[in-house]
């Protein structure tokens, strides 16, 4: 081993949501995240107390459980449950603090939906996550109407994921599984179950992305 090289410098990858359910989009976006990115891992974290959020999230141990499925067999991801555990809001600013002990002197990137990038600027403390990390944007659609990335990236140019078109909303799934619509193109089998199991989104109240 030569004494004089220098270690790599890990790149580490936080895709957080509701999840709620987690769906194939949200793979597709994992997986380029991870190639795209070259990162060592991706944290997949489902979020708590969704303090942005108008509407109640599905309890946390069903998202968790329906991440870990999905996941289960992609290298490289890790689905932590730091935020459901955490009491309080969910701030990102307070993941990354997590991570960044974690993984000291590591390089990091926030994987963002466009949805999410809209509001970016309204996020807790978010020159701060700003200053720790690389924002990589995600387009899931063409749709003219599509929300756009907040104005002022504080100079920092957010990267772009090429990800095939994917217009899948959880909103909308949620929805056919109240309606009792085919799911087979839309969620993992494993997730699938997952809900029938335990009579997941039978009702007409729409809960938050």
């Amino acid at each position: 081993m030569d004494l004089n090289t220098t270690p790599p410098v890990k790149r580490i990858g936080l895709f957080g949501g509701a999840f709620d359910p987690p769906h194939n989009a949200h793979l597709a976006l994992a997986q380029a995240a991870l190639v795209q990115l070259q990162l060592d891992v991706l944290y997949l974290i489902p979020t708590g107390d969704a303090w942005h959020k108008s509407r109640s999230l599905t309890p946390g141990h069903h998202r968790l459980a329906m991440c870990q499925l999905l996941f289960a067999n992609m290298q490289g991801v890790l689905v932590d449950d730091m935020e459901l555990n955490r009491p309080g809001p969910s701030y990102t600013v307070d993941t990354l603090a997590v991570l960044r002990q974690r993984h000291i002197g590591a390089e990091f990137f926030l994987v963002l939906g466009m949805d999410q990038a809209a509001s970016f600027d309204q996020w807790h403390e978010s020159k701060q996550i700003l200053e720790w990390v690389q924002i990589a944007l995600a387009h899931r659609s063409l749709s003219a109407d599509a929300p756009k990335p907040c104005a002022e990236w504080h100079n920092q140019r957010p990267l772009t994921l090429n990800l095939p078109l994917m217009p899948i909303s959880a909103t909308a799934i949620r929805q056919r599984c109240s309606a009792g619509g085919d799911l087979t193109h839309l969620l993992h089998p494993a997730v699938i179950h997952y809900i029938q199991s335990n009579q997941l989104y039978l009702d007409h109240h729409d809960r938050s992305l």
